[in-house]
């Protein structure tokens, strides 16, 4: 590949228990012994800094059945709560939550996301999601989630009503001017009183407007209505692909979204990313293979059933996978189901095979090779304007990130496609959003 001049990508880290691999906690150099311990999250977060990427990023499940010996406690500490201490040892890292529409107080959420923006002086951002499962639901006072068409629409009324929240008021009304015995002006501090479907806010929020403007707007939903959502909404998107073919599958159904909406703008994405990099291709792939076969197959057959909404446990492992229904016919998350059947068409594998390539990450973009060999896919990509950036998702941690930063980073930066240090200071001016504040 040619240095490419100017333009440069973005990187973020899905920060997730031990590693994303499932059998993360079973490796000789595991971290699973410090999954309960802010300090490992902070250590992370520092390491994650030191390779300059622009954002650390958290999911989240608001359920633990704890029915299973295997089962990981991987969101052990609440997103907000875990990044305000990344936060105090951090100077640049972007700081990313994921917040549910579907069961978050819109101006709790918001307040805090503020207050957080404020204490890092602007940086940073939220996920949005509608959320995945009943269980979850029956720790918020549901007997089971709405259905898929109402939480989106739900949440097109929470992003909007968040978005009127983070830009109700501007700390120059706080004039705090003793000689005058004035405090604030009211008369730039307003109700806004937004009566919805879903929600009744009288406004303003007790916070004022971030440094950034306001939180930069992300968002993970792969369905009709998630990539809606998002052409309204977001200013980056997180994707599940498998190949090129899918990434661009993505980009134009989000581009096309975007054309047909009256907010006509570029919406970064940036796709999952495994890699498993070494010296040589021998080394990258014998770190793979050494992680693959402490994988306890109960435990991959738990997460497939989970991914396609059907019981596995029962396949045989050694004959190819039973037909799935079409996406059309598919009522859960439907990105990371699209690159399920992406995968089966690609290699007509085994159950076996599937699960491998499942494995880690669950079906996202895996490279496995030396830096130069993954830097030239990633650049490909780059290129081909399907990534605006990727979202790593590290089978092991902190050692999977550990090899990014000190292997694939300076590749990266060779090649001119990566920064050589932070410029500014807010996540939007990372991201190349410092315009799309109002």
């Amino acid at each position: 590949m040619t240095e490419q001049k100017g333009k440069q990508l973005n990187l973020g880290v899905l920060l997730y228990g031990c590693g994303h691999h499932q059998a993360a906690w079973l490796m000789p150099d595991s971290s699973v012994e410090r999954i309960g311990e802010i300090s490992y999250y902070q250590d992370l977060a520092k390491l994650a800094e030191r390779g300059l990427l622009d954002v650390v990023f958290f999911a989240d499940n608001q359920s633990f059945a704890g029915k299973s010996s295997s089962e990981l406690p991987a969101f052990w500490f609440d997103p907000l709560i875990n990044l305000t201490a990344i936060s105090q040892v951090t100077d640049h890292v972007g700081l990313v939550p994921t917040i549910s529409s579907t069961f978050s107080n819109p101006f709790t959420a918001s307040r805090q996301l503020l207050s957080l923006d404020h204490i890092t002086k602007g940086r940073v951002g939220w996920n949005l999601v509608t959320s995945m499962t009943d269980v979850e639901a029956q720790n918020h006072n549901m007997d089971q989630l709405p259905s898929h068409d109402e939480r989106y629409e739900k949440a097109d009324e929470f992003a909007v009503l968040m978005n009127k929240l983070f830009l109700s008021w501007d700390s120059e009304a706080f004039l705090h001017q003793r000689e005058e015995k004035k405090l604030i002006n009211p008369a730039n501090i307003s109700p806004f009183h937004h009566e919805g479907t879903y929600f009744k806010v009288c406004g303003p929020s007790t916070t004022p407007k971030s440094p950034q403007g306001k939180p930069v707007a992300m968002q993970a939903g792969a369905s009709k209505q998630g990539i809606a959502l998002a052409a309204k909404h977001a200013d980056a998107v997180y994707s599940v692909s498998w190949n090129l073919k899918q990434a661009k599958r993505f980009r134009d159904k989000l581009n096309e979204q975007v054309r047909q909406s009256a907010n006509n703008r570029h919406i970064k994405v940036f796709p999952g990313l495994v890699t498993y990099v070494g010296e040589s291709r021998e080394e990258a792939f014998a770190k793979k293979a050494a992680i693959d076969v402490k994988l306890p197959i109960e435990t991959a057959l738990k997460q497939l059933s989970m991914f396609i909404r059907q019981d596995c446990s029962d396949w045989a492992l050694d004959e190819k996978v039973p037909p799935l229904p079409p996406v059309e016919e598919f009522t859960g998350p439907v990105g990371r189901y699209e690159t399920i059947l992406e995968i089966i068409h690609d290699t007509n594998p085994t159950v076996r095979e599937l699960l491998g390539y499942l494995n880690a990450g669950g079906g996202h973009f895996t490279l496995i090779g030396t830096p130069e060999e993954i830097v030239d896919q990633m650049e490909l990509w780059f290129k081909e304007g399907v990534a605006d950036g990727f979202n790593l998702m590290p089978p092991t941690l902190p050692g999977s990130l550990e090899d990014f930063v000190e292997l694939i980073v300076p590749e990266l930066q060779k090649r001119g496609i990566y920064k050589n240090d932070y410029e500014g200071h807010t996540l939007r001016e990372y991201l190349g959003l410092e315009n799309r504040c109002l």
